[in-house]
Parts: C-alpha cells; structure tokens; sequence
C-alpha cells in the first residue's frame, strides 16, 4: 500500500499496481483521505485509479491496514494547501 499527495494537496491510498517513466502510477483498492477541521477524515472509495505523474508530490509505503485506520480516526486537520515550486 502507499500514500500519494498530490500538488493539489489531495491525498490518495492504495495498492500500486503500475507505473511508468513519467511516473504516471496505477492505484488498485484505492480511496482518498479528505481532510476538513469541521468534521473527522471522510474516506472516498475509488477502485482502480489511475494518478498522472507531474500532479504527484510525494509517494509513500503504508501500512496494510491504513483503510481501517482511518475510518475510524476521529481527527481533524486543517485541509493540504497546493504544492508551489
């Protein structure tokens, strides 16, 4: 499992199954984390998900059990600004 930020600062997780030398990746099993100081993380569920790679920002190895995690995490957290360069 891994974790991809995008520079929109929208927040991804799951098997990847693919990639490519642009590092446009293929997530499998996937949902995205929102995050809100209003309410608890919303999860999204989103299947087969394809991320292209010059909108990726950071790529990380999870746990297995992050879906878990985080659907019953009660935090709140201020939404991710967009990645400047």
């Amino acid at each position: 499992m891994v974790s991809v930020t995008t520079n929109d600062g929208r927040n991804f997780v799951g098997v990847l199954k693919g990639y490519d030398q642009c590092i446009n990746i293929v997530l499998d099993d996937s949902f995205e984390r929102i995050y809100s100081t209003k309410a608890d993380v919303q999860v999204v569920d989103l299947g087969l998900y394809i991320v292209r790679g010059d909108n990726i920002a950071l790529i990380g190895e999870v746990e297995q059990n992050i879906k878990q995690q985080t659907q019953s995490d009660p935090s709140r957290a201020e939404p991710m600004k967009p990645v400047t360069h």
